[in-house]
């Protein structure tokens, strides 16, 4: 499978810096998230959500329930750097929650309705965010990295539609 599955609308470009108007454009894209995802979860069969966008890859169930889990993180990730002064995050192995007993067991249409809620409340919290806000930071440790929350909000805009787009490959596909 070509790189063009795995990423389908490109890698994440690290490092570069954000207007406060290209961070309020991440953030309606981070908004309208929850719509753009049911509107593509609604057109998977069952056998469809069993499949893969590439071999070895996740499935879209594991893709579907990875985003709620996932974007539950950035929503508390923000909530600690936006109340402690550059603190450690606690990273979690992504992988191994993807085959967890709730991604197999759990309907998608339950990590559908989480996503909607999350996305809610985030919504609200970055659209209360000032300028400064958008310059406070946290620590990766697994990257031994700071992250600014402009950059992370850019972060999980891409980290949305790229997950999109792979549910679309396994779409197309079919």
């Amino acid at each position: 499978m070509s790189d063009k599955n795995t990423y389908p609308i490109g890698k994440f470009e690290y490092g570069k810096t954000y207007s406060v108007s290209e961070t309020q454009a991440h953030i309606k894209v981070i908004e309208g998230l929850p719509a753009l995802l049911n509107s593509v979860a609604k057109q998977f069969t069952p056998a469809l959500l069993k499949k893969s966008y590439r071999e070895g890859g996740w499935n879209a169930q594991q893709i579907i329930h990875h985003i709620a889990d996932s974007h539950s993180n950035g929503l508390i990730r923000v909530k600690l750097a936006l109340t402690e002064n550059n603190p450690v995050i606690k990273p979690y192995n992504q992988d191994a929650w993807a085959v967890l007993a709730d991604v197999e067991n759990t309907p998608i249409e339950v990590s559908l309705q989480m996503t909607e809620a999350i996305h809610i409340r985030w919504t609200a919290l970055l659209k209360s965010m000032t300028e400064a806000d958008f310059k406070k930071k946290y620590t990766h440790p697994e990257y031994k990295k700071e992250f600014q929350l402009d950059e992370f909000i850019a972060l999980y805009a891409w980290h949305g539609n790229h997950h999109c787009g792979q549910l679309k490959v396994i779409l197309n596909n079919g």
